[in-house]
């Protein structure tokens, strides 16, 4: 169908006033890259066609004023919603699979989410991040509300960064002030506040949970949180207190080696709200392990037991809990929506890239054969960067399976630990001649067979959402 002269893509088209703006497609005349058509809009800068008309660039000026233009292309804030979930999409190609997965479920999504390890691994920025998803959401008429979240953020830098581009979510990280060293041995003696506080008292938290506290128990806790509950009401007074930035604020404590006991969630739940700190959402750190891109690896019965007591507290200081790496873990989805209500924030991230080398292994098995080589040679430096129990022996050997056997290797978990934490070197791997050996190749595959990446995520990202009972609308 032609627009104006132009190849549109047709859920793009919107009229603001007498004019119209809309998103045109590449063609061998027009270049390589799509592009924005106005028409008697102003602010957009790009080449004047005449008789009112702009062909601009989609670069991040022409971002910015889409999204003033046209509010349902900038992100808001989707935590205080029932159902959240993030996407991470560390290519900028995922969205439009994305947005067509929540335009079918009754959850929110968080379309734009990245740590700043994974914006250093990949050689973007926020402002890429963001605008990718600005210009996907413009072309498939995303009207449903949005998130952008600036994860796993460590400093007043970072989280300055991602709330100036207009981020509507913050996840705090305090890891690095959580001391996990402490024990009954160096555990610091109780402030007379906390003692008075916490010391001969029973707390109900209703549905039947009672929490107590002994002193020992409570030297520990103080020792390793209080540090990190001074972190987070300093960063919250310092961005979000006085409404300087229209954010979400989410608390992270998963970061650590052990599980966060329901006497610990209490305690840094209870510091939180005394201190004034308004949260949307707290990641525990839960029992097992949450691996990336494998399902749960622990006693299923004693995290039902733990989520349960956990979903508790959040509800009795008013608050959703947020499971980070939550891709694939199906084994658990099914107790977390049931002990949550279906009040929840779940964050994926690594299993879209996945989902996109699955595609580049049916695609073009020649070029999967060699990145796959090049991933069993980077793993050992990859794993510095990421928890996991990958077997390198357990991986089937290339040589040994035919080209329509190559995408089975993304139904085994090693395999699929390998291509996951190496995503970072893959793409940026480059030949002799300085040039990228496989990152061009795959973003010409992809955008080549967007359709069949598509409909990827929307089968596995939906298989999560109907494993934690969100209906479909």
């Amino acid at each position: 169908m032609s627009y104006l002269g132009f190849d549109e893509y047709e859920k793009s088209i919107n009229r603001i006033g007498e004019g119209v703006v809309f998103l045109a497609k590449a063609t061998a005349k027009d270049g390589a890259e799509d592009f924005i058509i106005a028409r008697g809009v102003p602010g957009f800068k790009g080449e004047d066609l005449g008789e009112g008309r702009i062909k601009a660039p989609l670069d991040h000026e022409n971002a910015e004023t889409l999204r003033k233009l046209l509010p349902f292309t900038a992100p808001s804030r989707v935590l205080t919603k029932d159902r959240s979930f993030g996407v991470g999409d560390r290519l900028g190609i995922a969205a439009p699979g994305h947005i067509r997965i929540f335009e079918r479920y009754d959850a929110y999504p968080v379309f734009a989410q990245q740590s700043i390890r994974e914006l250093n691994l990949t050689n973007r920025t926020y402002e890429d991040v963001l605008d990718a998803v600005t210009f996907a959401v413009f072309q498939e008429g995303f009207k449903k509300a949005w998130g952008a979240d600036g994860d796993h953020l460590k400093t007043v830098k970072d989280v300055e960064y991602a709330l100036s581009l207009g981020f509507s979510m913050i996840t705090l990280d305090c890891s690095d002030h959580i001391k996990t060293d402490i024990n009954d041995a160096n555990a610091p003696a109780l402030p007379g506040n906390y003692a008075a506080k916490y010391l001969n008292r029973q707390f109900d938290i209703g549905e039947g949970q009672v929490l107590e506290f002994s002193e020992a128990e409570l030297r520990k806790i103080v020792g390793v949180y209080g540090e990190a509950i001074g972190f987070a009401a300093d960063m919250y007074n310092r961005f979000l207190k006085d409404g300087k930035y229209a954010a979400d604020f989410e608390i992270s404590i998963d970061e650590t080696a052990t599980p966060t006991t329901p006497l610990q969630h209490y305690f840094v739940a209870r510091e939180l709200t005394d201190a004034g700190v308004r949260f949307a959402t707290m990641a525990p750190r839960f029992c097992g392990e949450f691996q990336k891109g494998v399902d749960y690896k622990g006693d299923l019965s004693q995290f039902e037991k733990e989520i349960k007591i956990h979903a508790v507290i959040a509800r009795h200081f008013k608050y959703k809990l947020s499971i980070h790496s939550g891709s694939d873990k199906f084994s658990v989805f099914p107790s977390i929506g049931r002990e949550t209500r279906g009040i929840f924030h779940v964050k994926t991230a690594g299993t879209n890239w996945l989902e996109a080398m699955r595609v580049a292994a049916v695609v073009d098995p020649g070029l999967y054969r060699q990145i796959h080589r090049y991933a069993l040679s980077a793993f050992e430096e990859a794993r510095k960067y990421y928890h996991v129990t990958t077997d390198l022996s357990k991986i089937p050997d290339l040589d040994s399976l035919k080209d329509p056997e190559l995408p089975g290797l993304f139904d085994q978990n090693d395999s699929r630990q390998l291509i996951h934490i190496t995503y970072g070197l893959i793409l940026n791997k480059k030949d002799s001649g300085g040039s990228y050996e496989f990152k061009d190749k795959l973003y010409k595959l992809w955008k080549e067979n967007e359709e069949v990446y598509t409909e990827a995520l929307v089968r596995h990202i939906g298989r999560h959402l109907d494993l934690l009972g969100v209906e479909k609308q």
